[in-house]
Order: structure tokens, then C-alpha cells, then sequence
């Protein structure tokens, strides 16, 4: 593995998360992620010019809105990742109707596309009490949802408890591998405004300051890590931001020992090298193994 390794990610929603996770009625607000048809194809080019394979996290409604767009991510050689079926939030149903509408991610993949992804990615990071198991159940080899570390990939547990009154605890382990992400590395909060809720509209390069020097961080003090940053074809690939974006690649890949990748073939690389067994040995603090269970 070299130093670190860079997934630029891209979360290509499309008017998905406009119905899912804003449950809007708006045609004005939908349209922004039709915005998609304009955007993707820029990051497309981009990624194409800097000879990178990126990731691109899709619902499977957006697959279905946009069969020519997802193909063409597939056939330019880049990753693609079950987002939702249409960015909903996996706690606002039962484990049938969660379980259900995984299931309608798969069925769009591999009817429009041919392909199984290995790789998870929630709407908004939202997950339910049985999300982790059932995508190890569904085969999944990563997920992208959590914030259990930043430059540094693990494997989540599944069935931990927690209440007011409790103790914390902590439940199994799985192999399945966390890339994890960060609200501080992700471009809607920073660049995008939702009725005035959200604060965004931050200079590109105010943010690009941020990004560099997390980045620089990781690649000193993360040896063998993944610096990841999710973005929105929709939110990115305007103007000033592009801009951006390609200045601070550039950056990247001029460090020594960095390399671009996807993340599933981070992810699968990670696991080889980190056998589930001995990666519990080594971190007690996440199995829980030194936690105290009765007081």
C-alpha cells in the first residue's frame, strides 16, 4: 500500500435526494439535481484528464432516471456504490421495508449496469440499528457511512446498545470494512444552501485551504491511510469549485508516495492485509474488549 491513498468520491444523486432526504414537492428544488446531467459529465472529463478512477455513489432511482449517465461512469472504468434507492433514510423503516428497498438498489444495478457493487454508501449517513448486519448479509465488502476515524480504515461492529441510563455496549465485530467519512470533507454543507438551513456558500478557496491541509495531515501522520472526500457532481463541478478541485488534485499528486484510487479496491486491499482476527487483537478499544460491563 503506498502512503496514502486518495479516493476522490462522488455522490451522484441526481433528483433523488431532493425526494428522499428533503421530501420536497418543489419543482424548482428537484431541479437542482437534474443539474446532474450537466455536472457528472464535467467530473467525468475531469477524472478522464487527470487519468484517475474515482467512485461514484448512485441510488438506484437515479440509475433508473439516468441509465446513459450511469453507463457512461461504468464504462470510463469507475467505481460505482449503492447509495438508496432514492436517498431515503434507512431508520424511517422497519428492517422488511429497509432490507426491501436495498434490494431495489441491487435490482437497478444489475438490470441497467450489469453489476453487483461492493460497496455501501447510506443517504446522508443515516443508518438503522440493523443496517451493518444486513449489508454484511447482502455480501457487501465496505461501507462509507461512519465516522469512527478519519484517515484510517476499520471494521464495524454490529448490535451495539446504548441508552440513557445504561452502559455503552459494545457488540460484534464484522468483516465488513469502514472507509470513513466527515462532514468536514464533504462539499454540500460547505458550498450548498436548503432553504436557509444549511450555511454554505463559503469561498472555494477557503475550503480548499481546509481540505490541503487535512490532506497534508493525513499523508504525514496516517502512514498507509485513505484520505477520502465526498462530493456532489452537483455541488463541485460548478465554476470556481472545479477549479478548485483540480488545483487541490494537483497538489495531491504531486506528494510523494500518494496514489488515486476506488475505494473498493482500497477496501479489499485493506481487509488482505488486515485479517479480521488479528485486527481485533490489535484494537481492543473498538471490539470492547477492555470495557466494563456491569456497575
Amino acid at each position: 500500500m503506498s502512503k496514502l491513498t486518495v479516493c476522490l468520491t462522488f455522490d451522484v444523486d441526481g433528483m433523488s435526494s431532493w425526494i428522499g432526504t428533503s421530501k420536497t414537492n418543489n419543482p424548482s428544488m428537484i431541479s437542482r439535481g437534474e443539474f446532474t446531467v450537466v455536472a457528472t459529465p464535467r467530473i467525468l472529463d475531469l477524472l478522464k484528464r487527470k487519468k484517475i478512477r474515482g467512485t461514484c455513489c448512485i441510488p438506484g432511482a437515479t440509475i433508473y432516471a439516468f441509465p446513459d449517465l450511469a453507463k457512461r461512469i461504468r464504462d470510463e472504468g469507475h467505481e460505482l456504490v449503492h447509495h438508496g434507492w432514492i436517498h431515503e433514510n434507512p431508520a424511517d423503516f422497519d428492517e422488511a421495508g429497509e432490507r426491501a428497498l436495498l434490494e431495489n438498489g441491487l435490482v437497478a444495478f444489475d438490470r441497467v449496469l450489469g453489476i453487483r457493487p461492493i460497496g455501501y454508501r447510506s443517504p446522508a449517513w443515516d443508518l438503522s440499528a440493523h443496517s451493518i448486519k444486513m449489508l454484511r448479509d447482502t455480501g457487501f465488502v465496505y461501507d462509507s457511512s461512519c465516522m469512527g476515524s478519519d484517515f484510517t480504515a476499520y471494521y464495524l461492529r454490529t448490535g451495539d446498545t446504548w441508552s440513557l441510563t445504561d452502559l455503552y455496549r459494545f457488540g460484534q465485530t464484522t468483516d465488513l470494512v469502514e472507509l470513513p467519512v466527515n462532514w468536514a470533507l464533504d462539499d454540500l454543507p460547505a458550498f450548498e444552501t436548503i432553504l436557509g438551513l444549511n450555511g454554505g456558500y463559503r469561498s472555494p478557496r477557503q475550503i480548499e485551504e481546509m481540505w490541503r491541509d487535512d490532506f497534508d495531515f493525513a499523508l504525514a501522520c496516517c502512514p498507509g491511510g485513505i484520505f477520502t472526500i465526498t462530493m456532489h457532481p452537483e455541488v463541485i463541478a460548478r465554476g470556481s469549485r472545479l477549479q478548485m478541485l483540480e488545483r487541490l488534485i494537483d497538489h495531491m499528486a504531486a506528494q510523494d508516495g500518494v496514489t488515486f484510487a476506488a475505494m473498493g479496491d482500497y477496501a479489499e486491499a485493506w481487509k488482505k492485509e488486515n485479517p479480521l482476527d488479528g485486527w481485533k487483537q490489535e484494537n481492543p478499544l473498538r471490539t470492547g474488549m477492555n470495557a466494563i460491563s456491569t456497575f
